[in-house]
């Protein structure tokens, strides 16, 4: 496997927590990708935890918001995991900044298999979060892993939709799917002859004035202090143009209805993206599925805003569906 460098200082965009140890790790994928993570272990327990493992959103990297749900949760008295999914971040794998649907779902499985094997981990008590794009490939892994027995998808993305179909199923046709399949696959052959591939740009920089709300939303937190991080595809350069080749015909949500763990949908009133959520919970069977729109939030409000995230509710959701009957809640 591919051996990573990391760094080792704390180079998150949020303070660090004194109720938690930290450490980096690695782990790999069936793919043979190498994946790079930060685990977070409540202080002062003992015996074996429930544990959950958190990615996204789509384009971030884990020193950004999902670090913050890990080092969060893990101050409630879980065993996190917070990783970069395969090709970005400080994770291996080549070409650099490419997405697909079935690898990174995969990550979520992969991240579930070192969970499996750690001594402080109750195997029987794992769950996933997936924010925004993440969100869609958590539900994803949910449908394909019965390992995962509770899953949260915060303010997604279901990102084969959205490329397949536009903003708004928009572009809900063939002819504009044919259009965008042209350009795309007219964009692999100049990669191939150039040897590199072409990046499609991260949040755009400088912002329009009349860019839409939530294109604001993203500079606000991707492209300032509050967000920024140098290793974000969505702060710098973005994904490769042809990355959402794949997403067009993998419809990634097909057999969320065959889900029979738990599945949490937590979602802004006010986000762009929140159709998203409300599709998917359609397709979701079972007294065991929940949608919860929070009055008045963003898309982005569910990246980092303490005040809006809805902490204690995850706490409550993995407490009753990993079967948590007592142990240690440091809030």
């Amino acid at each position: 496997m591919e051996k990573l460098s990391l760094t080792q200082e704390w180079d998150k965009v949020f303070p660090k927590s004194k109720q938690i140890d930290h450490k980096k790790i690695t782990f790999h994928n069936r793919y043979g990708v190498t994946l790079a993570a930060d685990m977070y272990i409540p202080k002062n327990t003992s015996g074996k935890l429930p544990a959950i493992a958190i990615s996204g959103p789509f384009g971030a990297v884990k020193e950004q918001s999902s670090g913050l749900y890990a080092q969060k949760m893990a101050e409630y008295g879980f065993f996190t995991l917070a990783f970069d999914p395969s090709f970005t971040g400080e994770s291996g794998g080549s070409p650099r900044y490419v997405a697909s649907p079935d690898i990174n779902t995969e990550d979520f499985c992969a991240a579930v298999d070192f969970l499996s094997v750690q001594e402080k981990v109750d195997t029987d008590k794992i769950g996933i979060i997936g924010i925004c794009g993440w969100g869609g490939m958590a539900i994803n892994a949910a449908a394909q892993d019965t390992r995962i027995k509770a899953t949260a998808a915060m303010t997604m993305y279901d990102m084969t939709r959205v490329n397949a179909n536009g903003y708004f199923d928009s572009e809900n046709t063939p002819e504009a799917r044919f259009s965008k399949k042209l350009a795309m696959n007219t964009q692999r052959t100049e990669d191939y002859k150039n040897g590199s591939y072409a990046l499609a740009g991260g949040v755009v920089d400088p912002l329009p004035d009349d860019a839409p709300q939530f294109v604001k939303d993203y500079y606000a937190y991707y492209k300032t202090e509050r967000g920024y991080h140098p290793r974000s595809l969505n702060s710098n350069n973005g994904w490769n143009v042809t990355s959402s080749l794949s997403f067009m015909n993998m419809p990634i949500l097909q057999y969320a209805d065959e889900i029979r763990s738990a599945v949490l949908l937590v979602h802004g009133e006010k986000a762009h993206s929140r159709y998203f959520s409300e599709g998917a919970y359609k397709k979701l069977t079972g007294d065991n599925k929940e949608l919860l729109i929070i009055p008045g939030a963003s898309h982005v409000d569910l990246y980092d805003n303490l005040e809006v995230i809805p902490f204690e509710k995850l706490n409550s959701f993995f407490r009753e569906h990993l079967k948590i009957e007592d142990f240690k809640d440091f809030k």
